[in-house]
């Protein structure tokens, strides 16, 4: 007998958009009904979770990179019984954070790449994306982190069936970050990236439709 296919929200890292998610949106489209969520319109993390959930459906799993991460584990404390599961890639386990311009950013999250053999594929896809995202709506994302430090409670909310996962050479969310999230989530399965930096989904776009696949399969 056929599985219906899971409806999937994808949310993304700061300064990026859809393009970060392309890979997974077409591989998982037999297994899951992807969407992406809009995190360019507020600027406190309550209020994207809440934007999201408006335009989600009535049950769903939910996945993010960094910003988008912490946005997910922010719905789930909002509404814990819509949510089946969640996978969050980058997030750490604490908002503390140094204030960082777009270029700053884009540059820990792209270079010196993880790989150099994908340097270029991966930088410039991510420049196109902070171009089209823009500095307004960076500023609005960067006021979102810095505004709400404690997510101990959005932590604590999860129940779900979680996986975390990092790239190795991830310079905005350390693997010891991350591992230190992983803990704090007692359904979490931790899983580390090689050779990859912050914008896993695009770097490790096969490996991460392999997580997600067996996460949505099996947790």
């Amino acid at each position: 007998m056929d599985r219906s296919p899971t409806p999937l929200v994808l949310l993304p890292a700061m300064g990026c958009d859809g393009q970060l998610w392309a890979r997974q949106i077409v591989d998982l489209s037999r297994l899951a009904q992807p969407e992406f969520g809009d995190l360019s319109r507020d600027d406190t993390l309550d209020g994207m979770a809440a934007r999201v959930l408006a335009d989600a459906p009535p049950r769903f799993a939910v996945a993010g990179v960094s910003l988008g991460g912490y946005v997910a584990m922010e719905m789930v404390r909002q509404a814990p019984d819509r949510i089946t599961r969640i996978a969050l890639f980058g997030t750490r386990d604490s908002m503390d954070m140094r204030p960082r311009t777009v270029s700053g950013q884009g540059m820990l999250a792209t270079a010196p790449h993880a790989d150099p053999r994908l340097s270029a594929i991966v930088s410039g896809p991510a420049q196109a994306m902070a171009d089209r995202v823009g500095p307004a709506v960076f500023e609005r994302q960067q006021r979102a982190l810095l505004a709400r430090p404690d997510i101990s409670d959005a932590i604590a909310a999860i129940r779900v069936p979680a996986l975390v996962a990092v790239g190795d050479r991830d310079r905005i969310c350390t693997p010891d970050d991350a591992r230190a999230l992983s803990a704090r989530i007692a359904s979490a399965r931790f899983h580390l990236l090689r050779s990859c930096g912050h914008l896993a989904p695009m770097e490790r776009p096969g490996e991460v439709t392999a997580l997600l696949r067996d996460w949505l399969t099996h947790g």
